[in-house]
């Protein structure tokens, strides 16, 4: 079962935005078919402790072209249509990824 497991994820990629990350993992079924999860993670504090809010997206090969079509064009949408000329200057600028604190990590339980 764990040869299977160590199988499963393929590639992970993992994006900071703020408060919240973004993970987007390749994974394999049983029958090497491949899909995505896009998974959006953000820190929740309650009282004295935290936990992971945690969202997932599950994106199959066959839907991969449609998805992207889609999110480029809603992506161009806003950039051409509802932002203003500062705003894209702002959002295109280059940003550099500053190295996390302790505290900033996430825990995988």
């Amino acid at each position: 079962m764990e040869e299977n497991n160590e199988k499963a994820e393929i590639f992970s990629q993992r994006v900071r935005a703020g408060k919240r990350t973004y993970f987007f993992d390749v994974k394999s079924t049983r029958s090497n078919d491949f899909y995505i999860t896009i998974t959006e993670s953000k820190r929740k504090f309650k009282d004295e402790s935290f936990s992971y809010e945690k969202h997932k997206i599950f994106l199959y090969k066959e839907d991969f072209a449609k998805f992207l079509d889609a999110l480029q064009g809603t992506v161009d949408h806003v950039k051409s249509e509802l932002l203003t000329e500062e705003a894209l200057a702002a959002l295109e600028a280059p940003v550099a990824e500053t190295e996390p604190s302790f505290d900033d990590e996430l825990k995988w339980e």
